[in-house]
């Protein structure tokens, strides 16, 4: 299935093309049920957690560490083209050379996610709309054994390739869903045992380490939308409010900061 492309417009690399293009790449994937995972080490990632490829976009350099990849899914065409052909297509310079197209699966059910939880603390992106910051705040609720991440409607998409290359992959290990209904899928974590908790800087807010101090069985929580923050009505239907406290004139941090920071001190 090794196919040598050398024109831009052919149609079997449409899964590719103008991978910067947010709101092309958001209907085209959604349509196809498909993402796309950039770099070698991503690339594996993503076939290691099951995921099923529907092609392989490569210069020729990365067929052979890719090798044991590629032979795993032999009805997935993989497409060798130049580096030059890979920028003219994606509309960027690719310079890890390898990508791939993978097909999306539906989304995980909320109380089968929930009923999963092991350590008793999950996540909850509200309205994060950088792609960027969802990315490292997959990759921080990984490394700090977060187990679950819920992100509500208006959220970034988690799969998106710029979320998923900043994630280094993590957004395929850390289970995870979109919420139907927000903040009213709110009262399904209490049921399940959850205490919310928003971080926002109020003035009725605790601090981290006050919360971290509770020791919570079940923990959920929710961080908001950069620049504005989580909106009233989501406040007034968690159970506590959190502030991280700042020194030095320093207001906030970078919400993926704030998330790192407080999987940490909330840890089991």
């Amino acid at each position: 299935m090794i196919v040598e492309v050398t024109e831009a417009d052919d149609p079997r690399l449409a899964d590719y093309v103008q991978l910067r293009e947010v709101n092309l790449r958001r209907l085209l994937e959604e349509e196809h049920g498909l993402f796309i995972a950039e770099g070698d080490k991503v690339i594996r990632r993503a076939a290691d957690a099951g995921y099923a490829p529907r092609s392989f976009l490569l210069a020729p350099r990365w067929l052979e560490s890719l090798a044991d990849v590629v032979e795993k899914w032999p009805e997935a065409p993989v497409y060798l083209v130049s580096e030059e052909l890979a920028e003219r297509v994606t509309g960027f310079h690719v310079h890890r050379g390898a990508l791939a197209s993978y097909k999306r699966r539906p989304p995980a059910d909320l109380d089968t996610l929930l009923d999963g939880v092991q350590h008793g603390r999950i996540a909850i992106f509200d309205d994060i709309v950088d792609h960027t910051n969802v990315g490292a705040g997959f990759r921080a609720a990984a490394a700090m054994g977060v187990d679950a991440v819920l992100v509500t409607p208006t959220c970034a998409d988690p799969l998106y390739r710029r979320s998923v290359k900043v994630s280094m992959g993590t957004v395929f290990q850390v289970p995870w869903t979109r919420l139907a209904s927000w903040p009213g899928d709110l009262s399904k974590l209490k049921q399940h045992g959850f205490v919310t908790a928003a971080l926002a800087l109020t003035d009725d807010s605790i601090t981290l380490d006050a919360l971290a101090a509770r020791h919570d069985e079940k923990l959920a929580l929710i961080f908001g939308t950069e620049g504005h923050g989580l909106k009233p009505h989501v406040l007034a239907e968690s159970d506590l409010i959190v502030r991280i406290p700042m020194s030095g004139g320093v207001d906030s941090l970078n919400v993926a900061s704030s998330a790192a920071v407080a999987f940490y001190a909330t840890r089991p």
